[in-house]
């Protein structure tokens, strides 16, 4: 993992763009604290290409793992990237790719060169961003992976440069800078010699993402399910440094614990073998979290750690978090995130393992219980998975790396998400009034904990297999998501939030809360800045009820008259939602009122 910067074709005199370069490239000093390098090309007196890559070293640490990379002693082909090529190997053996380089992201230009610029990204089995300048042809190319895990915006500057950078930090600000934009997760930018523009185009197209009339009918094979989750994970323990698993104590974070456990002393290319797995969990002391993973460390033998925050502590880091994260979104679950990845790094930890993508692929959210149908269930689960790159894979790359720690996310590889999303709807669907043959309870996420519903050798103790989903930024502690509310309420004046309209006119917030989360967003990219408002544009925008896409607001008409709310709690199916107050919408208010008048 590490943090990408560059920009094709700039104009003017090679120092000082170098000097411009270099102190944009320092803001993604912390994605990449071990090493720095920098590719200068010259196409032409002053227009000149630099390529920066920050590196934070996990496998091939030292100078055998340096980028940017070569395919070739001439260094026509030259790239950089940012992620993990877990079949990088098999790549080498079956394609007979030999170089001194032995970084798992070697292999990208290789595999580029056998197949082409459409298709390349197709063959890599991973998480990645990557840029390719190909001086051979004069092409320029950038592709992101399936599921976005990895960050990447691009830009176009006004002299009619190209630039890519891991986070938007390195170009909301740049005079040079005419416009930027997210690059969307699953495609590839190519741009041919002489063309001034070039062509977007999508290369994971598996049809649940392409085909939104799509309803599968392939019933889920048990154990098909497990061995597909067991080797993502296995595959993921590719590394040459310490690495550790978050465990919330949840149903995925504890799966993910458990087949690490069964499997690192077989795993290939792993760091400490025969070392026991360390496990860290957080949450202000008595949160529902840290007694849950205090459960599931003790029955896997993991040597766990246990991170201690108050809402205090929470709120310092607010600021922060809003910077590294680039959005206002997701920041309740970001700020604890946040503070735990700064004690992992402390201890000497450089990745992470973690469970983000199974409530979107198996719909594991509350929500989930008021799906009208199986074929609404099976579409919010493709939209939310769709977006994760906006919204968890987000907040779990930006959160580790703002320290210099790389977050996994196994359940995420191309091989989970694609049996998961042609799995028919009728495997997930939630009915706790209904038990299967052995007596469970059709719960959220049902049809995952069965693959591993295995009790001849269990994976994890059945109160953890079968515990009710809990959102992470409730399960770390009710008292920091009602303490942000009450500090948004002390922060916001009655006057400010009744002009809410006239300060935020796009989708103004309706909550405090998203009051002041917004502002601190415009502070670090909005106000003052050109290109101020590209910045709202890379954002997601519109209503949820714990954590549910704005489209299915509508299964509920309470839902579509309240505010909104992410927490579990909102829900009434939560152990813990009585007495939980879900707002009204005074703009549906006042809509319906005129309506009716």
């Amino acid at each position: 993992m590490c943090g990408i910067f560059s920009v094709h074709y700039l104009k003017g005199e090679p120092k000082p763009n170098r000097e411009r370069i270099y102190k944009l490239a320092k803001r993604l000093r912390h994605r990449g604290p071990d090493s720095y390098k920098i590719d200068k090309f010259e196409h032409s007196e002053n227009e000149q290409t630099f390529m920066v890559h920050k590196r934070l070293a996990i496998v091939a640490p030292g100078e055998s793992g340096e980028q940017p990379l070569y395919t070739d002693g001439g260094k026509q082909t030259c790239f950089i990237a940012n992620g993990e090529i877990y079949n990088h190997q098999k790549l080498r053996e079956t394609f007979n790719i030999e170089h001194p380089n032995k970084s798992d992201c070697q292999v990208i230009g290789h595999v580029y060169e056998k197949f082409g610029a459409l298709e390349f990204s197709k063959h890599l089995d991973g998480m990645f961003a990557t840029v390719i300048e190909d001086r051979k042809t004069g092409r320029l190319i950038a592709s992101r992976d399936h599921m976005g895990k990895i960050p990447m915006y691009m830009a176009k500057g006004k002299d009619g440069s190209f630039w890519f950078a891991s986070e938007m930090k390195c170009l909301h600000d740049d005079p040079g800078v005419e416009s930027y934009q997210l690059f969307p997760p699953g495609h590839v930018w190519v741009k041919e010699k002489n063309e001034t523009e070039g062509t977007m185009t999508r290369w994971y197209d598996e049809r649940w993402i392409t085909d939104v009339d799509y309803i599968p009918e392939k019933r889920a094979d048990l154990s098909e399910l497990r061995e597909i989750v067991v080797k993502a994970v296995k595959d993921r323990l590719m590394s040459d440094v310490p690495y550790a698993v978050l465990l919330s104590g949840g149903l995925d974070s504890s799966l993910i614990t458990s087949i690490a456990v069964r499997n690192r002393a077989t795993a290939k290319n792993t760091y400490g073998s025969t070392e026991k797995v360390h496990s860290f969990s957080i949450g202000i002391k008595g949160a529902p979290d840290l007694k849950a993973a205090r459960k599931v460390a003790d029955s896997l033998g993991t040597i766990h750690h246990e991170i201690y925050f108050t809402p205090e502590e929470a709120l310092d880091a607010l600021p922060d978090v809003v910077w590294h994260l680039e959005t206002f979104e997701q920041v309740r679950a970001s700020v604890p995130m946040y503070l735990l990845s700064r004690a992992i790094k402390s201890m000497g930890f450089k990745m992470v393992l973690s469970g983000e993508g199974a409530d979107e692929l198996f719909g594991g959210y509350l929500y989930f219980h008021k799906a009208p149908s199986p074929e609404e269930f099976h579409k919010e689960c493709a939209r939310k998975t769709s977006r994760l790159h906006q919204w968890d894979v987000a907040r779990a790359n930006k959160m580790t790396m703002a320290w210099g720690v790389e977050a996994r996310t196994p359940l995420l590889s191309k091989a989970v998400v694609d049996y998961a999303m042609n799995m028919s709807p009728l495997d997930k669907m939630i009915d706790v009034k209904k038990l299967d043959q052995d007596g469970k309870k059709y719960l959220e996420k049902y049809i995952l904990r069965k693959a591993f519903d295995t009790p001849e050798d269990p994976y994890l103790p059945a109160e953890v297999l079968w515990r009710q989903k809990e959102q992470f930024s409730d399960g770390v502690g009710y008292d920091w998501v009602d303490g942000l509310k009450a500090h948004a309420e002390e922060k916001v004046s009655d006057e400010e939030f009744s002009k809410r309209a006239e300060r935020f006119p796009l989708s103004p917030p309706t909550t405090k809360e998203y009051y002041l989360l917004r502002s601190i967003f415009e502070e670090h990219f909005v106000t003052g800045f050109e290109n101020g408002q590209d910045a709202y544009k890379t954002v997601p925008f519109g209503k949820s009820i714990a954590c549910s896409t704005p489209e299915a607001v509508a299964w509920d008409p309470e839902w579509e008259k309240s505010v909104g709310d992410i927490s579990g709690r909102a829900v009434g199916v939560h152990d813990s939602s009585d007495g939980f107050d879900l707002g009204k919408d005074s703009a549906v208010s006042a809509s319906s009122s005129s309506s009716s008048s």
